[in-house]
């Protein structure tokens, strides 16, 4: 069955007495499979997959296609997340202590549940295990050495939350997203924006790179990016699919200056900030 069709099914996991389990919500009580039952509540999160690889799209909403004022896009261009970077609903997000640009960037994430190579798109809804909302984070203050690779931009351990849970039966594509700060909506998108559909993105993904069980692919965001501060608590929310929730912390800086350090420059205050930075 196709993850677009049937009921919707979500299946969240959870770390119990030091054994992670998958669970299902019940009114505020998640339910273990044997039967056991937690507050929904107190419960602490797992990110609902294990990937081999995190994929993500660099520009595929109209909205922040203008925002920036590049051209119409013929080809989508990709980047990778480490899998160290995997978060999960209620964890903490990290800004060291020698960044200021660390920015949210509300997604769905499509999560897959059968192998896949050369699929074609209109097979890849049958390959999905299903969606669910995330945050590609990034910390702008990096773009100046790594705009291309994105590696320390958005590789960061712990930039990649995702859930609550895992969805199937939604028709993603007629939902919304949107992402708060401090319970303020900061972004909202149509996921019907998307210049290139998740059917599109997987389909060319395939081609060439094996996708496997728990691999998550990023599919965008819309505009009005911008960055977060120590304190802020931000949520991803995507209809149909959950609220994800993460607060943002300050660590220290790494100990040993070695490499390239954080820049505040032009080109870092323009994707930090977007449309913002030119007003400045």
């Amino acid at each position: 069955m196709s993850v677009l069709d049937g009921p919707r099914v979500e299946m969240r996991r959870i770390l119990h007495e030091g054994v992670p389990y998958w669970v299902r919500l019940e009114g505020e009580e998640l339910v273990l499979g044997d039967g056991r039952r937690v507050r929904e509540a107190s419960a602490s999160y797992l990110a609902p997959c294990d990937p081999s690889k995190i994929l993500c799209i660099h520009l595929n909403y109209e909205s922040r296609r203008i925002e920036f004022g590049a051209p119409a896009l013929v080809t989508p261009t990709y980047f990778q997340k480490p899998i160290t970077a995997v978060n999960a609903h209620r964890g903490t997000v990290c800004r060291p202590a020698n960044t200021q640009y660390l920015n949210y960037e509300g997604e769905v994430a499509a999560i897959v549940g059968r192998p896949m190579r050369n699929v074609a798109p209109s097979d890849v809804w049958d390959h999905l295990a299903g969606f669910a909302p995330a945050n590609d984070v990034g910390c702008q203050d990096f773009r100046d050495t790594d705009a291309g690779s994105m590696l320390r931009v958005k590789g960061q351990d712990g930039f990649c939350p995702l859930g609550p849970g895992i969805v199937r039966g939604v028709d993603v594509r007629t939902s919304v997203l949107r992402t708060y700060i401090n319970g303020t909506v900061v972004q909202e998108g149509k996921i019907s924006e998307m210049t290139f559909g998740i059917d599109y993105i997987l389909a060319d993904l395939c081609r060439h790179i094996t996708l496997l069980p728990g691999d998550v692919v990023l599919t965008g965001t819309p505009a009005n990016s911008r960055p977060m501060q120590p304190g802020d608590v931000v949520e991803v929310e995507v209809t149909g699919l959950g609220r994800l929730s993460n607060t943002v912390v300050e660590i220290p800086a790494p100990v040993h200056a070695v490499g390239h350090q954080p820049t505040d420059s032009v080109a870092v205050r323009a994707v930090a900030l977007g449309s913002d930075a030119r007003r400045s």
